[in-house]
């Protein structure tokens, strides 16, 4: 997949595009992408998406901002896999948000991308203002015929619209079946292992500490987890384990968000490495505890708690 910081003066062949911020890549998400994908190949043409980075609502009104399901780097990932042949990130400023409606049609998918075949939801809004709407396309498109206008309905699950905000209230609830439903997978944060304070070694349950890109992740607590890594990495299988995803309240005063997770029966050195965390689910809220005794006691009863979850699936599929 080509990934394209805002387009060429001037694109060399017509595409096929949909527009949006993408977070999280759900279902409904997917659905566009599988219809991008049928027009582009009746068409013969590249299969394409317009992102925003930062996230419009970040930039403007950032105290009101949503927080984020998945990183630029972990939507790219999720968009090369879903077959997307180009990517156009573009970047949200002053002077974007100042681009007026009928100047969004005409320079930048007439003029830079050359839309030949345009995907939207039936409530995109676009240009200065959220001014142009859905119809200001249709009608734009029906007068100068340079590109055709499809309107996506809302995709649901179970008689709920699929949403960014549905997964993120589900997240934050800890209802991790949910947000699986609607994204069609496991919830998952990815990263490099960095450096931490080697605190999990010396209590006997040693962590890697998976870098974050924000500092509100969409859920908190203790969690059961699969770890997937990239192809060079020191292993190849997914790896089962248990992850805390907070603030540390025991042992840090005041403190970012930290992705910590303990790997079962793994010993060797992954600093440096990407993996990719799974949550399965959840298994309590943090705590803060009277001394490292009791919260290293905790830590055990949590490990022992993920084996047996694990144990309890392979139960039921082995029925």
């Amino acid at each position: 997949m080509q990934v394209c910081r805002r387009a060429s003066p001037r694109s060399e062949a017509p595409v096929a595009l949909t527009i949006g911020n993408f977070d999280g890549v759900h279902l409904g998400h997917q659905a566009m992408l599988v219809r991008l994908k049928q027009a582009a190949n009746q068409l013969n043409i590249a299969a394409c998406v317009m992102t925003f980075e930062l996230h419009p609502r970040e930039f403007l009104a950032p105290q009101q901002a949503p927080t984020r399901l998945t990183s630029l780097r972990e939507k790219l990932e999720l968009l090369a896999e879903s077959g997307i042949d180009r990517v156009y990130v573009y970047r949200f400023s002053h002077d974007f948000a100042k681009i007026d409606a009928e100047s969004f049609i005409t320079h930048i998918l007439q003029q830079e991308l050359a839309v030949r075949w345009l995907l939207v939801g039936e409530d995109f809004r676009f240009g200065a203002q959220r001014a142009g709407n859905v119809e200001m396309l249709k009608t734009f498109s029906q007068r100068s015929g340079s590109f055709e206008v499809e309107i996506m309905p809302n995709f649901s699950v179970n008689g709920l619209r699929v949403s960014s905000t549905a997964i993120r209230q589900a997240l934050a609830c800890g209802n991790l079946d949910l947000a699986k439903q609607l994204l069609g997978r496991p919830y998952s944060i990815s990263g490099r292992v960095v450096n931490g304070d080697k605190l999990g070694k010396q209590i006997g349950f040693p962590t890697a500490n998976i870098q974050l890109k924000h500092n509100r992740p969409p859920l908190m607590g203790i969690f059961v987890v699969e770890i997937s890594s990239e192809a060079n990495s020191p292993f190849s299988a997914t790896m089962r384990g248990v992850a805390s995803l907070g603030i540390r309240p025991t042992t840090h005063a005041k403190s970012e968000p930290i992705l910590e997770v303990h790997l079962f029966d793994f010993h060797k050195e992954i600093y440096g490495y990407h993996l990719r965390v799974h949550f399965l689910h959840k298994l309590r809220d943090e705590e803060k505890y009277p001394d490292l005794v009791t919260l290293t006691r905790q830590i055990a009863r949590d490990v022992e708690d993920a084996k047996d979850y694990f144990l309890t699936q392979e139960n039921l599929v082995s029925q």
